[in-house]
C-alpha cells in the first residue's frame, strides 16, 4: 500500500493541469435555481410522442480528455460493433485532446454522435451529429447539455447514463481546499465533477433508470446516497477499474437483442459482462448493482447501529474489524457488508449484534441487487463501500448529504481515534494490489 505522501503525490501527477476548487461547490450560485432552469429545459427539449419513441437510449459520456484517450475511441469503435436500432439508440460525447493518442486522424475537441454499427475497428464511422470546438467535461453543466442533447435526439422510454473516465469515490484531499478525486477529469480545463456536483447535475437532467460509472472505485454508500434520488440503480465499482473499462459489445449486444429488457436486467448485464471479461482475461475485477430506493432505510439503519457501537464502546473489536475487514485501493475504503459481518461476530453487545444482522440481511437481500466479482482477491467484496477512517478524518465528509443525514460521520470521528497494532491497518486482502502502476493510463482511478 502507497503511504499517504505518495498517495497525494500520485494523485497530483495524474490529476495532469487540474486547477484547485473551492469548498464553495456552487461558488456562491443559486444553485437550486440553476437546477430547476436547466430541468425545465431538458423536459422542454425531450417531449415525444411515444409512437417515436425507442425502448431504451444509452447515453455515454466519454470524457476522454486525459491519458485514458486511447481507451475512450476502443471502447466507442466497441460500440459500433453493435450499432444503433430502431429500439435501442447509443447516444455518445467523445472528448479529446490528441495528446495521448493521434489516431483517427487526431482531430481535437467534442463529437457527439449517434452510433452506427460498421466493422472498421480502427476509425469512428458514425456520422457526427454535432461538433464542439472546445467544451469543459469536467462542469457538471455541459453533462446537463449532454443528456438534454442526447434525450432530444434520441428520445426513448428508458435512459441510462454512463460516465466514462477517472474515478476515485466522494474523496477529498485532507490537506487541501481542493477537490482531488472525484469523476469527469478535463486535463483541458482542469475541472471534474465532485460528488455534489455528480448529485446537481443528475438532479437537472430527470430521473434515470440507470446511472452507471465506468470509472474506479464510485460504488460507495457516499456516492450512492448523494444521487439516489435520480436513477433507480447503480452500477459502479467498489474497486478500481482497468483501463479498458466497460466492453461495450458485449453489453450493448444482448440489449440490442432483447430491447424490451428491464431496468434491473440491464443493470445486473452492465455488472455481469464486465466481470466476464476480465474473468476471461485473468485480471481481477468487482462490479455491483444497488437499488437507490433502499438507500434511505440504510442511512436509518446504520445511524442506530453506528449509536449504538459507540453507547457499547467496544473498541477492540471496531480496531480488529477494520483492519480485517475487506479493503480497496485507497485502506479507507472498506466493503460495508463484510465490515458489519466482523463486528457482527466479535461482539457480546446484544443490540449491536441483533441490529448487525438485520443490516446484513437488508444488504444482501434488498439493497445490493447484484454483485459481480472475479479473483480471489476479492472474496468479500460484497457490492457497497464506506468510509472508515484510521487515525485521521477528513472533515470534508461532513459536506456530503450522506454524513448531514445520519451518524456515519460521528461513527467515522470516534473510530478514527482507535489506533491500529502498528502500520496504518492495511493488510493483503483488498486494495493496493494492482498490477498496474497508479501512476500510469492502465487504471480508471484518479491518483
Amino acid at each position: 500500500m502507497l503511504k499517504t505522501g505518495l498517495v497525494v503525490a500520485a494523485a497530483l501527477l495524474c490529476a495532469g493541469s487540474a486547477v484547485a476548487e473551492k469548498v464553495d461547490f456552487d461558488q456562491g450560485l443559486d444553485v437550486t435555481g440553476i437546477v430547476e432552469t436547466l430541468q425545465a429545459r431538458v423536459a422542454k427539449d425531450t417531449s415525444s410522442p411515444k409512437s417515436d419513441l425507442a425502448e431504451w437510449t444509452v447515453m455515454v459520456y466519454v470524457n476522454a480528455k486525459n491519458n485514458l484517450e486511447k481507451y475512450g475511441l476502443m471502447n466507442v469503435n466497441q460500440m459500433e460493433m453493435v450499432g444503433s436500432t430502431d429500439k435501442v439508440k447509443i447516444a455518445v460525447e467523445l472528448g479529446r485532446l490528441s495528446t495521448y493518442d493521434s489516431s483517427d486522424g487526431g482531430w481535437k475537441g467534442e463529437r457527439r454522435y449517434i452510433i452506427q454499427k460498421d466493422d472498421a475497428a480502427d476509425h469512428i464511422s458514425s456520422e457526427v451529429k454535432e461538433e464542439i470546438g472546445k467544451a469543459d467535461m469536467g462542469d457538471w453543466h455541459h453533462l446537463v447539455d449532454f443528456v438534454s442533447w442526447a434525450k432530444r435526439t434520441a428520445p426513448a422510454k428508458h435512459y441510462m447514463l454512463i460516465v466514462w473516465n477517472h474515478g476515485s469515490g466522494w474523496l477529498k484531499d485532507i490537506n487541501q481546499d481542493i477537490w482531488l478525486r472525484g469523476i469527469s477529469y478535463d486535463d483541458e480545463s482542469g475541472n471534474h465533477l465532485s460528488t455534489p456536483d455528480l448529485g446537481q447535475a443528475l438532479a437537472a437532467v430527470g430521473k434515470l433508470d440507470i446511472y452507471a460509472s465506468d470509472a474506479c472505485l464510485m460504488q460507495m454508500a457516499e456516492v450512492g446516497y448523494q444521487i439516489k434520488d435520480y436513477a433507480d440503480y447503480l452500477v459502479q465499482s467498489e474497486e478500481t477499474e482497468p483501463a479498458d473499462g466497460y466492453t461495450y459489445n458485449t453489453l450493448l449486444g444482448p440489449l440490442a437483442a432483447e430491447p424490451a429488457m428491464g431496468s434491473m436486467a440491464l443493470a445486473k448485464l452492465t455488472a455481469q459482462t464486465y466481470t466476464e471479461h476480465y474473468a476471461s482475461a485473468g485480471k481481477e475485477a468487482t462490479q455491483s448493482v444497488v437499488k437507490t430506493a433502499a438507500l434511505p432505510r440504510l442511512q436509518t439503519l446504520l445511524s442506530s447501529w453506528a449509536d449504538a457501537v459507540m453507547s457499547a464502546n467496544e473498541t477492540a473489536v471496531i480496531k480488529s474489524a477494520r483492519s480485517a475487514s475487506q479493503h480497496f485501493y485507497y485502506s479507507e475504503n472498506k466493503d460495508l457488508l463484510h465490515f458489519i459481518k466482523l463486528v457482527d461476530a466479535w461482539s457480546k453487545d446484544a443490540a449491536v449484534k441483533s441490529q448487525g444482522a438485520e443490516i446484513e440481511s437488508f444488504l444482501a437481500r434488498e439493497l445490493i441487487i447484484a454483485n459481480a466479482t472475479t479473483g480471489s482477491k476479492y472474496k468479500d467484496a460484497s457490492g457497497l463501500a464506506i468510509y472508515i477512517p484510521s487515525g485521521s478524518y477528513n472533515s470534508h465528509y461532513d459536506e456530503l448529504a450522506w454524513a448531514k443525514d445520519g451518524s456515519w460521520g460521528k461513527f467515522a470521528r470516534w473510530a478514527k481515534d482507535i489506533p491500529d497494532d502498528g502500520g496504518d491497518g492495511d493488510d493483503d486482502n483488498g486494495g493496493g494490489g494492482n498490477d498496474n502502476d497508479p501512476g500510469s493510463d492502465s487504471l480508471r482511478s484518479q491518483r
